[in-house]
């Protein structure tokens, strides 16, 4: 099994680690951190990398630590931010780290008796045990503001011309606490970031150098970028979230299917636990036949039956498949709500009553006058498309434009109809 630090070499996950990082990890079991910011309910791809390096971590035999800053993130790591973030209350921040320590799980393993398992600490424990006099006098004294000053995180603020907060200038000494904080109490020797937390990460091991006389180490991964530029794990609807409620399955799943092959390359070794030779071998098997997008479509499996299951990475490939492929009315069935709307989503819906759609004469009355959405401007545009074989409900042809509306209604509610190739409605009857 390939050491940590060779594992994030070949996948392309290592940016900076201070000096004698693998000689310190091949003494024996050791323990990292790496904070989550919980400013939301739900983590984002943009987290993902920083999940998949401590999974690695887990995989070589050592101790994860997810730290989540309840304490931070009542602040706001200025980081390369362009201006200070919104503070979050503490019922809101407790609801956020509750929801991502359960995503969490999902990728680590904190069960067990083994003596790696994953571990999760909240900073909002130790921190707010603390009087602001009680920080400045014990941990403040030891760095200088010549050298907080010097980081470009602040350093570019400073310079863009927009300030920055007290509260904002203290987060890396705050940051550093927590490691000096695991250091002296959980024996946690390294903490993990990505690029952007080089400056917050060794204020960390300065404090424990200062303040315990000890030794630590830092690591970070590269901040991940798209082939055009463009921001990672953005899309026009915003992020991409791990949250079924937030993105759904199918969603996210058509986000990995999509990606450029540059990126798929990439991608696949951060974001997959397939071994070297299974991605060089799938590179090349894409190399030979790229229409097929081999390499997309074993990300979008693997990431989507991680984040989620098996169960709903089938969902989401039958969907795709569905949309672009052909099926019939008990593929669509098979779908669950949740899906079936994805899949549809800005497609126009109407609602009938139960009653209107009871007595509903024929598909022409459906199609044309005697509904809202009017697919058709006039009876005999309708008759004349449906004659020519251009008009579906739930993917079967309507054949009589005088036959009955005897259609199953798709999870006990909808019918899907299909106008030509592309134009479709939703029809929900509603009681």
């Amino acid at each position: 099994m390939n050491s940590f630090i060779q594992e994030l070499k070949w996948r392309g996950m290592l940016q900076d680690m201070t000096p004698d990082l693998e000689e310190h990890l091949s003494k024996g079991m050791a323990s990292a951190y790496l904070g989550f910011d919980p400013t939301a309910d739900s983590l984002h791809i943009g987290h993902l990398v920083g999940v998949m390096t401590l999974l690695h971590f887990q995989r070589s035999g050592h101790q994860p630590v997810a730290l989540v800053g309840g304490a931070t993130g009542m602040i706001g790591d200025p980081s390369f931010k362009s201006a200070e973030r919104n503070l979050l209350d503490k019922a809101t921040l407790d609801h956020n780290v509750a929801c991502i320590q359960k995503q969490l799980a999902k990728f680590l393993d904190f069960s067990g008796n083994q003596a790696n398992k994953a571990a999760m600490v909240n900073n909002y424990d130790w921190m707010s045990q603390f009087t602001f006099l009680d920080f400045i006098r014990d941990v403040g004294k030891h760095i200088t503001v010549n050298y907080m000053m010097s980081k470009d995180s602040v350093k570019r603020r400073l310079e863009d011309g927009n300030g920055l907060s007290f509260t904002e200038f203290s987060y890396q000494l705050i940051q550093g606490y927590d490691f000096y904080h695991l250091w002296k109490n959980q024996n946690c020797s390294i903490q993990l970031g990505g690029s952007d937390q080089w400056g917050n990460i060794v204020t960390g091991t300065e404090l424990i150098r200062r303040m315990g006389g000890g030794s630590a180490f830092a690591l970070t991964v590269p901040l991940i970028t798209k082939a055009d530029g463009t921001k990672f794990g953005k899309t026009e609807g915003g992020s991409v979230w791990l949250d079924p409620e937030k993105t759904s399955p199918y969603a996210f799943y058509q986000f990995w299917l999509n990606v450029s092959d540059e990126d798929a390359s990439k991608y696949i070794r951060i974001f997959t636990v397939l071994d070297q030779a299974t991605i060089e071998g799938l590179e090349k098997e894409h190399a030979e036949a790229p229409h097929l997008r081999l390499l997309q479509k074993e990300i979008a499996k693997e990431v989507t039956a991680l984040v989620h299951s098996t169960e709903e990475y089938e969902m989401a490939l039958k969907a795709s498949e569905i949309l672009f492929g052909k099926s019939s009315t008990e593929d669509l069935a098979s779908l669950d709500e949740r899906t079936f709307l994805a899949v549809f989503e800005g497609v126009p819906q109407v609602q009938l009553s139960q009653e209107t759609y009871s007595n509903l004469e024929n598909v022409l009355d459906l199609v044309s006058e005697k509904t809202d959405f009017k697919l058709f401007p006039s009876k005999g545009e309708a008759r004349k498309m449906i004659l020519g074989g251009g008009v579906s409900i739930n993917k079967v042809k309507v054949e009589d434009p005088q036959g009955p509306v005897a259609y199953t209604l798709l999870q006990g509610k909808y019918l899907l109809v299909q106008k030509g190739k592309k134009n479709y409605v939703i029809v929900e009857v509603v009681a």
